[in-house]
């Protein structure tokens, strides 16, 4: 499949009664079971992709190592792929360009961009330049602008929606397609947010969250689980190993354990499909 058809996909999955469910991933493994899985795309975390190449989250990954692990997961899957390029590693929008056009060459069709701490207008500059790369590819690329106003209490509470809003329509007057809202978790807030913007909501999975099957309602039309299940996963690696160094036994990591043929077979035809 094209990108351009890969990117109409994913544009319309952000059309659904329901919202898009939109796990996350961090290498070529994890992009192979989730899309078995039954995944009908996928997007890379920032923070989990960072993890597994040794460094902490927060635009710290050289840009060089992202572009491989993009590079790597893109050549196992055939559903459509956003990479969570954090703030798009410049302040320079002419840089972000620069860098989504390489993602954009590797297989992305769809990005995360954030504001953090930094002035809208910025981001805004920034979602200009990543549109224009798109388009100079032929790419309808999808362009999620995040904002962090709720996940950094950048206003007070009562002023958060207002915020948003406002931020809002900076970000899709510079071509943004949707609006992530970090830490947003109220339904009557949500209910608001959607209302006053043509942006597609997405949500990230959070404690207090509601069930996905439900937000609907509310106006979201996207919910990604973030950097959870590797979070998790590091916590079952560590009782494991924890418990075969205390006592050697064998039995906790084969209960449980998924066959060996099983693993590597999928891999064997998710490199074929990819040839």
């Amino acid at each position: 499949m094209s990108a351009s058809l890969q990117a109409a996909v994913f544009r319309k999955l952000h059309q659904q009664a329901q919202p898009l469910r939109l796990p996350n991933v961090w290498d070529a493994g994890s992009a192979v079971q989730i899309e078995n899985l039954g995944a009908q795309a996928v997007a890379t975390s920032s923070a989990a992709v960072a993890w597994s190449l040794g460094y902490p989250d927060s635009n710290t990954v050289p840009q060089h190592l992202y572009l491989a692990q993009v590079a790597l997961i893109a050549r196992v899957i055939r559903i459509p792929l956003s990479v969570d390029i954090e703030s798009g590693y410049s302040r320079t929008p002419e840089e972000v360009g620069e860098a989504v056009a390489r993602f954009i060459d590797l297989g992305a069709i769809g990005i995360n961009i954030q504001d953090g701490t930094s002035e809208p207008d910025l981001l805004a500059r920034k979602i200009e330049a990543a549109r224009h790369a798109g388009e100079a590819r032929g790419v309808p690329l999808f362009i999620n602008a995040r904002t962090d106003v709720y996940a950094r209490d950048l206003v007070a509470p009562g002023e958060r929606v207002a915020e948003v809003l406002r931020r809002a329509a900076q970000y899709e007057a510079a071509g943004a397609d949707g609006l992530f809202v970090l830490g947003l978790t109220n339904t009557f807030e949500m209910r608001d947010i959607a209302a006053g913007t043509r942006l597609a909501l997405a949500l990230a999975v959070a404690q207090g969250l509601p069930p996905v099957g439900e937000l609907g309602d509310f106006g979201v039309r996207r919910v990604s689980m973030g950097s959870l299940v590797p979070q998790t996963l590091w916590s079952h690696a560590g009782a494991l190993v924890s418990g075969f160094l205390a006592d050697g036994r064998a039995e906790p990591l084969v209960r449980g354990a998924v066959m060996y043929n099983e693993i590597n077979d999928l891999f064997k035809t998710a490199t074929e499909n990819t040839q």
